[in-house]
């Protein structure tokens, strides 16, 4: 196999407790090194894994890496002690198949897809031969976490138990405009524009201020340009997007402002200025535990059943838009999702089960309803033709008239 640094020649040996077995481990051992990378029986899957984790994910946040390592440990606990050059398909089906009664699909797909690309990031390096987690597909978990929504009265009592909290704006904002909670918590004043005049147009808040903001339509919008992620941008290219505020929001955003003046003053040189818009009384940005946290205390006192967390705000948004009859694709730009497909998937729960537009056309064609509201069937009266008088059955199918017939002339015969 060569020679090492020192000029000693390199050599593999294998052991068998047979001259036979010994002569096909040799073979194996051939065929390993003319046809596949040269691994070692030292380098497990969970080597595999923590070299891909560390060098196979540039530009990743130490949040997704987090995510993907809490996904695989649960399968890591069954086939990361591996030598990955050992490693079958059987073995990785058997796996995620035990895990299927704890965990959901979603779960379950994360950690087969995340070993795959660990394991090919292993065959660029020449440690394995072939990617046997391409060859099985993700079993089917347990049910996941339901999504859901809030009706129009519980979001109304909802809004009207956070009007004195602090969340008040986050709240609002969230329920009346759809954006993600991370698009919430990286809006910056700087992206909330006010509409002057024609000569001056849009305008931030941030240099004009929001005194002179009027509630009429087209007044205020917000720049979904930013999101809490590694790169600060939004999730999707579409996820960009300009939205027109509400009356609501206004009035809204104008009390968050006041609020976040009184806050800049109490903490004096404390303050951090971030130019966010949702901020801690300090100016830092909100962490997604304290918003979760504060949102339950506010529909528990609002006195809604279960328990609710700041993204179904979104999921409320989508379901109210649907009943109001909004076409679902002004509905998927709103949201900001890539396309309409995504909306029906993710939000099919939220959105209007029972499609009318047909049969509200259907009833202008063919009314069908009496006065007194009972269905009223009208029927085309039959054709009747000499056979059918002549055997006096009017109401008689052709086909019936004809046997009928039939029989007759036998008889008669």
């Amino acid at each position: 196999m060569g020679f090492d640094a020192s000029g000693k020649r390199l050599r593999r040996r294998v052991t068998a407790a047979t001259k036979t077995e010994c002569q096909e481990a040799m073979d194996r051992l051939r065929e390993e090194l003319g046809q596949a990378p040269r691994t070692s029986k030292t380098y497990t899957v969970a080597q595999t894994v923590a070299d891909w984790l560390a060098e196979g994910l540039p530009n990743r946040s130490e949040r997704t890496k987090n995510a993907y390592m809490e996904a695989l440990t649960p399968l890591l606990a069954k086939i990361g002690h591996r030598p990955l050059r050992e490693l079958t398909a059987v073995e990785v089906r058997i796996g995620l198949k035990a895990l299927s009664p704890r965990y959901s699909t979603r779960y379950l797909q994360i950690a087969r897809n995340s070993l795959e690309r660990a394991i090919r990031f292993a065959q660029v390096h020449e440690r394995v031969g072939r990617n046997v987690a391409e060859l099985i597909e993700t079993p089917q978990g347990k049910a996941g976490r339901p999504s859901k929504s809030l009706t129009l009265a519980q979001a109304q009592a909802v809004l009207e138990a956070a009007e004195n909290e602090r969340l008040y704006a986050y709240v609002v904002l969230s329920l009346l405009s759809g954006i993600r909670t991370e698009e919430v918590r990286s809006l910056r004043w700087d992206h909330v524009m006010t509409w002057q005049d024609d000569a001056t147009g849009w305008q931030p808040v941030s240099e004009v201020g929001l005194d002179g903001a009027r509630t009429g339509p087209d007044m205020l919008a917000i720049y979904v340009w930013r999101s809490e992620r590694s790169s600060g941008d939004t999730k999707t290219p579409k996820s960009r997007r300009s939205l027109m505020l509400s009356a609501l929001c206004v009035d809204a955003l104008k009390t968050q402002l006041d609020q976040q003046q009184r806050d800049r003053l109490m903490a004096g040189s404390k303050w951090q200025d971030h130019g966010l818009v949702f901020a801690s009384a300090v100016g830092t940005p909100l962490l997604a535990g304290n918003v979760r946290r504060a949102f339950r205390s506010i529909t528990k006192r609002a006195k809604v059943d279960g328990t609710w967390t700041p993204r179904e705000l979104r999921h409320t948004f989508v379901s109210l838009m649907s009943e109001t009859g909004m076409p679902i694709e002004e509905i998927s730009h709103l949201v900001g999702h890539s396309s309409s497909n995504v909306t029906e998937t993710v939000y099919r729960m939220e959105l209007r089960p029972v499609i009318r537009s047909g049969a509200d056309a259907m009833d202008k064609l063919f009314p069908g309803s009496g006065a007194d509201g009972d269905v009223v069937i009208r029927r085309r009266p039959r054709r009747t033709t000499d056979a059918t008088r002549a055997f006096g059955d009017s109401d008689a199918s052709p086909t019936v008239v004809r046997r009928q017939k039939k029989r007759r002339v036998a008889d008669a015969t």
